[in-house]
């Protein structure tokens, strides 16, 4: 059973929690120096809760064991930096929460396993591996809050092959594996927050502890000063900010899908564009709202920034197969050519890996989560986003020049060029994706990052058949053991299935033409 507001309708939007200061940091390079920053000046609870954590990682940019910060030297080390943080302060306790199934790959990541036996030993180090969800859910959040006044939440988990800069740069030899191993280029984003808003994160953090089985943990008392790091310029003052949730239904907890609705509505709403990045583009519902809106005489843009595959084997099945249904039959209904999906790569060409869930409409909504475009996060999967919406009273103060600056920095980011060039270039050729094509076209791409459209592969039929059904995709944990003819892309008598069915008649009358094969 799905969450109910008073009216008895299924909401879109958990709280609303004010933030007196809020900030959008791109890449883990800067996050990681942030989250530090902030757990350093830690008095009462550090909260942690991720998809995955590797106490080996560094949380400075440098490859040295200690590092010195403004005031003292700090073990750059996450597992040995968490014990000097609670050691230091008698009175502050840790809390770590991460998905279970990683849990076995632990025993294989050498100096981990020592860590996590370090910390059960610490009387203030509490860690839990989180079983309570249903067969083939994860728990996909990536929060932290600190003494219920300083919050992040975002699709960085604290974890290796997350370390990058917004410069990608080819073979940085600082974007290494605690093995010592490079890996490449990786992109992804979160928000800090201050005020009301971690406090409401903090209470979400101690319901999910309390249904994992921990003890009931009591909400951190008011404090003097804060955690926010110095060095960080907030975007943002005085905001209110939105939080919406995915939970699978599971003994007591009932379903939520706030997140699902909330991308239907905000699509729906959609005057000029949508700007989109995400690990993945895989969700029926999304695609759904996106296709009824192409449908439209004079549709609004969706501009989406995606990896060029999936990271690994089995989400490659699940999510690229699916992705190249749901992009293909948008195309068909694209007659304006509004729906564009592109993919980043470095100066050398080497693809960037596009780990971030953002998304910001007509530079009125800034949206920021762990929530991917996939089936699981909008019903499967834990998930938990944070938005701004301008057109919310508490937020008329807010200048929407802010949002259209970090729009503009990403594409930046992307296209290799300053944000001056992106904005100029969208003026004159009257959009982000003609402009991204005005650059392919007039512009070298050997020595700076670029965005060019994604190239779409060719499936075989098994593939397709696999990437319709959803079945390596569900959107609820029921749909895991239902016909397959009850669920998949394509079902019921929404846009999509009638685009499909368009197409299915096109090629049945093309083939009945004189002189054509059969």
């Amino acid at each position: 059973m799905q969450d109910q507001n008073d009216e008895g309708v299924a909401p879109s939007v958990w709280r609303y929690a004010k933030a007196s200061r809020a900030h959008v940091v791109v890449d883990a390079a800067d996050y990681f120096e942030a989250i530090r920053e902030t757990m350093e000046g830690a008095r009462q609870r550090i909260f942690m809760i991720g998809w995955d954590f590797d106490s080996r990682i560094l949380l400075t940019s440098g490859r040295r064991w200690w590092q010195r910060g403004r005031k003292r030297k700090f073990p750059a080390r996450l597992g040995s930096f968490m014990l000097w943080v609670v050691k230091r302060n008698p009175e502050l306790e840790i809390r770590l929460l991460k998905w279970n199934v990683a849990m076995l790959k632990y025993l294989l990541r050498g100096t981990m396993l020592f860590d996590v036996v370090r910390w059960a030993k610490h009387p203030r180090i509490d860690f839990k591996f989180d079983a309570a969800h249903p067969v083939g859910c994860s728990h996909h959040q990536k929060i932290v809050v600190i003494d219920d006044k300083v919050a992040a939440c975002g699709g960085i988990d604290m974890t290796s092959d997350r370390w990058d800069t917004p410069d990608h740069l080819p073979r940085d030899p600082r974007r290494k594996r605690p093995t010592g191993r490079l890996y490449g280029p990786w992109h992804d984003v979160t928000m800090m927050l201050e005020g009301e808003v971690a406090a409401t994160l903090g209470e979400l953090g101690r319901e999910r502890w309390k249904v994992a089985g921990g003890e009931d943990l009591a909400p951190c008392r008011p404090r003097e000063g804060t955690p926010w790091p110095e060095g960080l310029t907030a975007e943002f003052e005085n905001v209110e900010i939105g939080i919406a949730r995915t939970r699978a239904e599971y003994n007591d907890c009932p379903q939520v899908a706030e997140i699902e609705k909330l991308f239907v509505e905000q699509i729906a709403r959609v005057k000029r564009f949508m700007y989109a990045e995400t690990q993945y583009f895989a969700s029926r519902a999304i695609a759904e709202a996106i296709c009824k809106r192409l449908s439209e005489d004079n549709p609004p843009e969706f501009f989406i920034v995606n990896p060029v595959t999936a990271d690994g084997w089995l989400e490659q099945q699940a999510m690229d197969t699916a992705r190249v249904e749901l992009v293909e039959t948008l195309q068909a209904v694209d007659a304006h050519g509004r729906f564009r999906i592109f993919t980043p790569s470095n100066a050398e060409g080497e693809p960037i890996y596009v780990h971030a869930k953002l998304t910001i409409i007509d530079d009125e909504v800034l949206r920021v989560g762990s929530a991917n475009m996939n089936n699981r996060s909008m019903g499967l999967d834990s998930e938990c986003d944070v938005f701004i919406d301008l057109a919310r009273p508490a937020n008329a103060h807010v200048d929407p020049a802010t949002i259209t600056e970090l729009r503009l920095r990403l594409l930046a980011e992307h296209c290799g060029i300053a944000e001056g060039e992106v904005a100029a270039g969208i003026e004159r050729h009257g959009s982000m994706a003609a402009m991204v094509d005005a650059l392919n076209r007039d512009g070298p791409k050997a020595g700076k990052k670029y965005l060019e459209p994604l190239p779409l592969k060719n499936l075989s039929e098994a593939e397709r058949a696999l990437g319709q059904s959803g079945v390596l995709d569900p959107e609820r944990p029921g749909e895991m053991f239902e016909p397959i003819a009850r669920r998949g892309l394509f079902r019921g008598k929404g846009h999509l299935m009638r685009v499909r069915l368009m197409k299915r008649l096109r090629r049945s009358k093309s083939d009945e033409q004189p002189g054509k094969s059969r």
